[in-house]
């Protein structure tokens, strides 16, 4: 497989990971270690994005080192190992009840003040 955007890895809880794997249009390459799904996404998906807790974001996609390799669960079809990052981010916040990043409210202290002649 071709990995030519780099690679980040996303670690999951199982129990989320099962749920979250029916809801995604692509799912690319899948690893089980200790409990979590690691899942392949292009490097910088962690760029203008907080993962939601319980979920772990590797650069680089380095694991915890363990006594055992990782699982392979899940391969795509194709040559990109990737699951699009987007719609695993916003099925992992569906399920944690987070709201997505770009979706949270500004605060009034972060307004900027009206210019003259409005408000």
């Amino acid at each position: 497989m071709r990995t030519q955007l780099g690679c980040d890895a996303v670690g999951i809880p199982e129990d989320f990971s099962h749920r979250i794997m029916t809801r995604l249009p692509r799912v690319g390459c899948v690893y089980a270690d200790q409990g979590l799904w690691w899942w392949v996404v292009p490097a910088g998906s962690d760029v203008a994005l907080e993962w939601p807790m319980p979920s772990y974001y590797s650069p680089g996609a380095l694991l915890p080192e363990t006594d055992a390799a990782p699982i392979l669960l899940h391969c795509p079809d194709g040559d990109a190992p990737y699951t699009p990052p987007i719609p695993l981010y916003l099925a992992l916040c569906r399920l944690t009840g987070t709201t997505p990043a770009w979706s949270r409210t500004v605060g009034a202290g972060h307004l900027p003040p009206p210019r003259s002649g409005e408000g």
